[in-house]
């Protein structure tokens, strides 16, 4: 058992650490919170004084600021349900005995590895384009006209293109959680003549609860703030305008650093809003 000394002197080796990690979160915060109360022009005169709420009034009044929020959930909650769906089920692939298994892990989960620019690159060059683009030429095959996918299906490309990047951190989490499963259990209800989807229903699913709440928070808390997918393939056009992209534009147009700070602000309001709402309803499974 440790001794009251030994746990002073954890805290006091460990205070370091918990300064700088405080300073990286709590500084930019503070900063971005000042600049939101002024008018801050780095290209025409620079800081003009303070202004009040005249920043988030703007912000929210934009015309654009709540189809911004509803994109964004829209792009959350698709990446969320085509990454939790699909990610069980090769989790459940992935743990069957085959050849090559160690090759095929690799190869299942190397796109979590690929920078987000890239990875819309080439989506946006090779799948996509409606003219020399693999999917333009899979469907011409079957006599199909090409889709313009970036103009035509543009929030399911987004959707399509993050559930892409996504997929293998869900799939590497729920096959560590399924290969915690206990196979006696598993085994008992085979002999006891419980049918493959009973068996999945009632053990597999229950036991991926808690992975699928990690994964779910995690995911969450990145893909509120996508920018690079929807900078290289729309920027922002055809519906895909997120909060995070909103607030990029904003900045680029007024070139004034207190509404962007303004919107920074609307936007960890809206990740605790989600991140709350996430935590009460799914992470429940946290607390069995």
């Amino acid at each position: 058992m440790a001794t009251q000394h030994s746990r002073s002197a954890a805290r006091l080796m460990m205070a370091p650490a918990v300064v700088l990690l405080l300073g990286w979160m709590l500084i930019p915060l503070t900063m971005t919170l000042l600049f939101s109360f002024k008018k801050y022009l780095p290209l025409r005169g620079g800081d003009l004084g303070w202004v009040g709420f005249d920043n988030y009034v703007r912000f929210v009044t934009s015309s654009a600021f709540w189809p911004s929020v509803l994109t964004t959930l829209i792009i959350v909650s698709g990446v969320l349900i085509i990454t939790v769906v699909f990610g069980i089920l090769l989790a459940i692939l992935l743990d069957q005995p085959m050849w090559g298994q160690g090759i095929v892990r690799i190869l299942v989960i190397a796109p979590f590895f690929v920078m987000p620019t890239v990875s819309a690159l080439v989506w946006k060059n090779m799948f996509m384009d409606p003219v020399n683009g693999l999917l333009a030429h899979l469907w011409g095959a079957f006599g199909a006209q090409p889709v313009e996918w970036l103009s035509q299906a543009s929030v399911p490309s987004i959707v399509m293109i993050v559930s892409w990047q996504w997929l293998p951190f869900a799939t590497l989490i729920l096959l560590t959680a399924i290969q915690s499963l206990d196979s006696e259990q598993m085994e008992a209800a085979e002999m006891d003549g419980a049918p493959i989807l009973s068996r999945f229903w009632y053990i597999v699913l229950p036991h991926l609860g808690r992975a699928t709440t990690v994964v779910i928070l995690i995911q969450t808390i990145f893909l509120l703030s996508i920018f690079a997918e929807i900078f290289v393939t729309t920027q922002g056009s055809f519906g895909t305008r997120t909060l995070t992209y909103l607030i990029y534009q904003r900045v680029l147009e007024s070139q004034n650093i207190g509404l962007g700070s303004a919107g920074g602000v609307y936007a960890i309001i809206l990740a605790n809003i989600v991140a709350i709402f996430l935590m009460r309803i799914v992470g429940k499974n946290l607390d069995g």
